[in-house]
């Protein structure tokens, strides 16, 4: 139903915000509505954006730091563990310093998160932006920006650059005297898969938490200050003092001890973050949508007791949509695709398998030979052949094999993203963005709009409005005419034309 005629929220019609128009240094008068309005230069305004947006890649700068800091981390420990003597330790080595290291990596993700998160609010306010719907829109692209490099940085470099420039035996390509870090046998999807659930379910255990023990502490410290007051003041809310308990306050008094509400800008966070999770790594991880419907209901349920028991009725905002987080969204849509096509093609080994059955004689066996190469005779010891994952030949060489597979993944990576957004394209423009009942009531708001300012408006009209308001949508038949006083289309005159007389001489 179009009942609150929120569309035509244009530029004019937005007030400037009161925290704008208290700090704006000048004014001038709008030339639609010739009001004085507050001002606040253009140019000023973009040299401010600019500095934000230095600290922005000072932050991304910082969240790249602590990501090879990890990365040192755990190949520190995975040597420090391996030399420990023990069989249990060595063997699982790698995985004691992946597991550890993500919980690491999800601490800093978190904490980061909370302070990028302060100073972007900090530098959005400093910018000066006139209405409250731009003010929104560029703090929200500071936060998701950061947050995007912040969550989004370690399960792409797992994905796509973990374990590609380590080099191979004879020729080990080193980092300030560090060898480069390397997959397990079986791959990276498996750390991957690792790390997403780590990150995406510790994430969501921990702000789940947050959200339901953080609203009962603070309405907690709130009542005890209006009871200290209470007791200080003698009377509050019609409880008298020396009368215990007395009458129970009323309702508005009540709810004036609520938390304040601070707006849905979390919530959206949330759920964006969760989106890119669920289809940015889909490939590497099927089960990560089971985990975000997992964590819907329960936050849905969570929610619902917090915007009712613990936060005040918030304040009717008009919006024309939701803003940028629908841009938001469709970037990340663009990205997954992207992401999975270049998962699919060269992190799996999907296109490998079917290159050597292709090639072979339709089967698996020997595949494993067939991913592995012979090291150099001077890493031979006792009899045993030194293998490493890598299409070389005997001296380090590229084989024809590499590059016809390589052909092969990036013909798949453009053939799949062409496929997928030709068919995402085609879904919308399939299903319009707005029903065709909703785009007639719009169209009938501008000509009614339209009536009155031009004052053309009649009673006979209004009347002939409703009636067909009344009548619907539906066909209906024509009515025909009882009598035709149109001629006929036949050589005889109509039966209802009386013939002329002749005139006598």
């Amino acid at each position: 139903m179009y009942i609150y005629i929120v569309s035509p929220l244009g530029e004019t019609e937005e007030r400037p915000r009161p925290e704008f128009s208290a700090m704006a240094p000048m004014t001038v008068r709008n030339p639609v509505t010739g009001e004085e309005e507050p001002y606040f230069p253009e140019s000023s305004r973009f040299r401010r954006t600019i500095t934000g947006s230095m600290v922005i890649i000072i932050m991304m700068a910082v969240v790249f730091m602590f990501l090879i800091s990890i990365i040192i981390y755990k190949t520190v420990l995975h040597i420090v563990i391996a030399k420990s003597g023990n069989a249990f330790f060595i063997f699982t080595a790698g995985r004691i310093a992946s597991i550890t290291g993500s919980m690491l990596n999800l601490m800093v993700i978190l904490i980061l998160s909370k302070v990028y998160t302060y100073l972007a609010r900090l530098l959005t306010r400093w910018e000066m932006h006139r209405t409250q719907t731009r003010y929104e829109d560029a703090f929200i692209l500071k936060v998701f920006i950061f947050q995007f490099v912040n969550f989004y940085s370690t399960p792409i470099y797992i994905a796509f650059f973990k374990g590609r420039f380590v080099g191979y035996p004879g020729n080990f390509h080193t980092t300030l005297g560090i060898r480069g870090e390397d997959c397990d046998a079986g791959g990276c999807l498996i750390e991957l898969a690792q790390e997403l659930i780590v990150i995406m379910v510790g994430k969501q255990l921990i702000n789940n938490v947050q959200e339901f023990v953080c609203p009962k502490l603070k309405s907690w410290w709130i009542r005890r200050k209006f009871r200290q007051s209470e007791d200080s003041n003698g009377e509050l809310g019609g409880v008298v003092r020396g009368q215990g308990q007395g009458k129970s306050t009323r309702p508005w008094e009540t709810d004036y001890q609520l938390l304040l509400c601070e707006g849905l800008f979390s919530e959206y966070l949330d759920m964006v973050l969760q989106f890119g999770f669920v289809t940015i790594f889909v490939a590497a991880i099927p089960v990560a949508p089971l985990f975000a419907l997992i964590n819907n209901y329960l936050e849905l349920r969570m929610d619902a007791q917090k915007f009712v028991c613990e936060y005040r009725r918030p304040v009717a905002k008009r919006a024309e949509d939701i803003g940028i987080w629908l841009n938001i969204m469709q970037f990340i849509t663009r990205v997954a695709v992207i992401s999975n096509a270049f998962l699919i093609a060269f992190t799996s080994d999907f296109l490998p398998r079917l290159y050597y059955q292709y090639t072979t004689e339709r089967s698996l066996r020997g595949y494993v030979n067939f991913t592995l190469s012979v090291a150099q005779d001077s890493f031979v010891q006792n009899s045993t052949v030194c293998r490493y994952q890598g299409h070389r030949d005997h001296n380090g060489n590229l084989l024809p094999e590499y590059f016809q597979l390589l052909a092969i993944q990036l013909a798949f990576v453009i053939i799949f993203e062409h496929v997928v957004f030709f068919i995402g394209d085609l879904i919308n423009m399939m299903v319009p963005d707005v029903p065709e009942d909703v785009a007639i009531q719009v169209q009938t708001e501008h000509y009614m709009a339209k009536e009155v300012l031009a004052e053309k408006r009649s009673p006979a009209k209004k009347v002939l409005l409703e009636e067909k308001e009344k009548e619907g949508a539906e066909l209906r038949r024509r009515c025909k005419p009882e009598t035709s006083t149109l001629p006929q289309d036949t050589d005889s005159p109509p039966s209802i034309l009386t013939p002329l007389q002749e005139e006598q001489d």
